[in-house]
């Protein structure tokens, strides 16, 4: 896919090395492809094998004698509500610690730009809709994914502080729900899209009469292909100083990458029931949790900068399904 972004001036060269932290994940693989479309060559990628990003010994070893431009911090650990509420402990220090080994390395490089990936997550749980990234620390978190999300604001507030004391140019996005090619699609630890299509393929090969699902169905949510959220990374890697500065002034910039589209749980499973052809009933578990009742965000900041959603979401569903069947 090729995009064409008209700046002023390019800030971001085709011969700048641009590390791509998590770049076998599911955001992380759409920009690595997203850059490599258009025309990037120095890609730096590293297997979670070869280098564990929550040690910052090892990550300042592995390159002390690289030179890194940019940074894309896709890197993190994270699932749906039964992977998040049974696995706190894991969720919280595996986060906190890829951030901070990731953004010291960036202070210490002196990293042209970093952008720090974060989640809709952040915010209260009843937070005023669509949700503002003032919003911030206003109110009580969702308690079945909160360790993420405190792990989350602690690597903004840590953005922050190297925004203001340090002056590292850093961006932070907070996306809605990411969706894609490349998920987890486990049925009990991935995110609502992938654990719904895996269970619902599941019922269709096993012939089953009814497919049970978490929560109540009544919630809404929005989701974003990981495509589109690659191209707002991408936005954001080439954007200005001069037009972050005019529209933020001396703030860090966070941005909530959203796309105004919501749909209940419910009628999710009935799209992806009609895609996958599954002909039994969809019934719900009313006595799991259903999480945050409704959390559309705010996404006027990035539009401002030239950024929309270009994938429709019973689209992008349908062809995620369908390369499945593949």
């Amino acid at each position: 896919m090729q995009i064409s972004i008209c700046l002023r001036k390019n800030l971001m060269k085709k011969t700048d090395k641009i590390f791509i932290a998590g770049h076998n994940g599911l955001v992380g693989s759409s920009i690595l492809n997203l850059l490599k479309n258009n025309g990037y060559k120095n890609l730096i990628t590293v297997n979670r094998s070869k280098l564990d990003l929550r040690d910052y010994n090892k990550v300042t070893n592995y390159f002390k004698k690289k030179k890194i431009d940019y940074l894309v911090i896709a890197a993190a650990r994270a699932g749906g509500i039964i992977a998040n509420s049974s696995n706190q402990k894991e969720f919280f220090l595996d986060n906190v610690e890829i951030q901070n080994s990731l953004l010291k390395l960036a202070n210490q490089k002196k990293i042209k730009r970093t952008i720090f990936l974060g989640t809709s997550c952040i915010y209260p749980k009843f937070a005023k809709t669509p949700i503002k990234e003032e919003s911030l620390l206003t109110g009580t978190l969702e308690k079945t994914n909160q360790c993420y999300a405190i792990a989350k604001i602690a690597g903004i507030k840590l953005c922050e502080a190297l925004y203001e004391d340090n002056k590292l140019d850093i961006i932070c996005l907070m996306p809605t729900n990411v969706y894609g090619d490349n998920d987890n699609f486990d049925k009990v630890n991935g995110h609502v899209i992938p654990a719904m299509i895996s269970k619902i393929e599941s019922g269709k090969k096993k012939k089953t009469k009814f497919v049970k699902l978490l929560g109540t169905g009544k919630p809404l949510r929005e989701f974003i292909h990981a495509d589109d959220l690659a191209a707002a990374i991408y936005k954001c890697l080439k954007v200005e100083k001069n037009i972050l500065k005019k529209k933020f002034k001396l703030k860090l910039p966070i941005l909530n990458v959203g796309t105004k589209q919501e749909i209940t749980i419910k009628d999710l499973s009935k799209l992806i029931a009609k895609y996958v052809d599954y002909k039994g009933k969809i019934i719900f578990d009313k006595n799991s949790p259903d999480g945050t009742y409704r959390k559309n965000i705010d996404s006027s900041k990035i539009r401002n900068l030239g950024w929309y959603p270009r994938i429709k979401f019973e689209k992008g569903l349908r062809e995620v399904i369908n390369k499945r069947k593949n």
